[in-house]
């Protein structure tokens, strides 16, 4: 028999491809990714908004303040802020306008100071720090104060830190003028280095050696001055020098016992002991004028 053609019915088997499955789970993981990056973004967003916030209202917090206290007080903090700003810009002006200066112009300049007045200098900015510790400044001013001479030392700690010594021991040698014209016994005594190698030579040409004998020299002068045999006290000191080293120094000068007389050639020195200046060595020789042949002050 003829076999019997088969009936066609509307149901289709399946793909037996994976493909369906495939595009599925890939179009989920792009959408999980795609969430994560947003919500990434958003904490970086809020970080950088922060970030910003506070770098607006650094002015006002370093002005001393900030917090809540409405946009009028924000506002003039913010002003000051700027204000600060403005003078440090000129201060930072100041001090480059300084440094182009030709260095002998900027010594020059400064060598119009005293003292105080350059020290006060050194302390505003580091330019103007700069320029006060220039050694060259400071040896102007030695010249100025003191002498022109010393010109070819190369002090070992530079001329500022020489200034100072030689203020200090200058000023040292008029605290022993003003123990002679106070007579004090005590002080002088306080004065001298107690040591067996001091001298003093007065103005009368007598040698005193020994911490002692040099003290009861001394004694003798302030008595007899007192008992009106001289004018300890009425005298001058002139023409001053002045050379220190480390642990010594020495000081020359014109000392006038009375203005009506010739002046006496002095010279001290001094040892550096305990951190202090102590005296060492006094001599004193007159100044022999034509027919000069009465007695001498033993001030001197």
């Amino acid at each position: 028999m003829p076999s019997e053609p088969l009936m066609s019915s509307g149901w289709t088997a399946p793909d037996p491809s994976p493909s369906a499955p495939f595009l599925i789970a890939a179009v989920a993981t792009a959408l999980c990714c795609l969430c994560a990056l947003w919500a990434f973004g958003g904490v970086f967003r809020k970080a950088e908004a922060i970030k910003n916030k506070k770098s607006s209202c650094k002015c006002v917090c370093s002005c001393g303040g900030g917090g809540d206290f409405g946009p009028a007080r924000a506002n003039g903090e913010m002003a000051m802020c700027g204000k600060k700003r403005t003078a440090t810009a000129e201060r930072q002006v100041g001090g480059s306008m300084m440094e182009q200066l030709v260095p002998e112009i900027t010594t020059h300049a400064l060598s119009y100071l005293d003292y105080t007045s350059l020290c006060r200098l050194s302390m505003t900015n580091s330019a103007m720090r700069r320029a006060a510790n220039d050694d060259g400044a400071w040896k102007a001013l030695y010249h100025k104060d003191f002498t022109m001479e010393q010109d070819s030392i190369t002090p070992v700690n530079g001329w500022k830190s020489y200034y100072a010594a030689t203020k200090a021991i200058i000023n040292v040698n008029a605290e022993f003028y003003n123990i002679i014209r106070e007579r004090s016994l005590p002080a002088m005594s306080r004065f001298w280095l107690n040591a067996d190698y001091v001298k003093c030579i007065h103005g009368s040409g007598e040698l005193f050696m020994g911490y002692t004998a040099v003290i009861n020299s001394w004694a003798l002068a302030f008595n007899w001055a007192q008992g009106g045999g001289g004018q300890g006290a009425a005298f001058q000191i002139r023409n001053v020098r002045a050379r220190v080293l480390s642990d010594m120094a020495w000081v020359t000068m014109k000392a006038y016992v009375d203005m009506d007389s010739g002046p006496f050639h002095v010279t001290n020195i001094y040892e550096f002991h305990n951190k202090w200046w102590y005296m060492v060595h006094h001599h004193s020789s007159v100044m022999l004028m034509d027919g000069d042949q009465g007695p001498h002050n033993l001030f001197g």
